[in-house]
């Protein structure tokens, strides 16, 4: 199994477009930035996932595609939002109760049986609910990212989980490897939020 998975890997490593290389190198330099709370993660993440449109529409991931172009448009309001926090201070990390969390989920969850049924009837898509699901689950997540909510953390943990499964069975094996390094990078990203937090935010 080892094997047949190096020899699929290296298959794929030499058939790989550049378009999706330069997008993963820019993926992990903006989730680097992120977990530096660097202003400058929010244009690596614009350039990518630009490029991340036409990769995704390529494997018939047409959520995915989706997906990364609102991503791009988040690339731009996480950059407003992360300039102008309250009273023109830059925004600090803070933390959301369960109930938004449980309520976030519903949402994805109820929006996500709408698209795959859609996605299953009138388009040739490889998962639907699976790939509605991440869709959906990255939406919420990156509105999260984008307001410095510290549990944005968790939330990653478990999409990129399933985004690792979808891309390896759709074959995208360099973006199957950037989403495990993205796994090793969001347990960073957990200790350096946690670090920032002022105690009082932290406990609640």
């Amino acid at each position: 199994m080892t094997r047949e998975f190096i020899v699929q890997l290296d298959g794929a490593w030499r058939t790989t477009s550049w378009i999706e290389i330069v997008a993963a190198a820019l993926a992990v330099a903006y989730l680097l930035l992120a977990i530096r709370q660097h202003i400058g993660c929010w244009a690596a993440a614009f350039l990518s996932s630009c490029l991340y449109v036409w990769v995704m529409f390529g494997a018939r991931l047409y959520m995915d595609s989706i997906l990364n172009a609102f991503y791009a448009a988040m690339a731009v309001y996480g950059y407003r939002q992360w300039t102008s926090g309250r009273g023109g201070l830059p925004l600090e990390v803070s933390r959301w109760p369960l109930s938004r969390h449980c309520a976030g989920l519903l949402a994805v969850v109820g929006m996500s049986m709408v698209s795959s049924f859609f996605l299953g009837r009138f388009t040739h898509a490889a998962w639907p609910f699976a790939d509605s699901m991440e869709a959906w689950g990255s939406v919420f997540a990156t509105f999260l990212v984008a307001r410095k909510v510290y549990e944005n953390w968790h939330w990653w943990l478990v999409i990129d989980s399933l985004s690792m499964w979808l891309y390896y069975v759709r074959g995208l094996f360099v973006t199957m490897l950037l989403f495990g390094l993205y796994l090793v990078l969001i347990v960073v990203g957990m200790r350096e939020w946690r670090r920032s937090m002022e105690p009082d935010r932290l406990l609640a």
